[in-house]
């Protein structure tokens, strides 16, 4: 079972861009999500395709699980 942590940004153009973080420490503590998520707005260091990150849009815990099965 594999977690992400998943930052969802829009962006100057009006889409949305992602930035993923694997195993993020639970419970997710929003506060300081949102303050870190500030952050990385205001440092302006990422840019996408669709134009630099301007505003936090949400964020969520995506939880995979992958079942591989042998093939003989």
């Amino acid at each position: 079972m594999a977690k992400t942590l998943e930052l969802q940004f829009g962006t100057e153009f009006g889409k949305t861009a992602r930035i993923t973080v694997d195993n993020p420490k639970e419970p997710i503590d929003e506060a300081a999500v949102k303050q870190a998520m500030e952050q990385i707005i205001a440092a302006d260091v990422f840019f996408t395709p669709s134009g630099n990150l301007s505003v936090a849009k949400g964020v969520r815990v995506v939880d995979r699980n992958v079942t591989e099965y042998e093939i003989v």
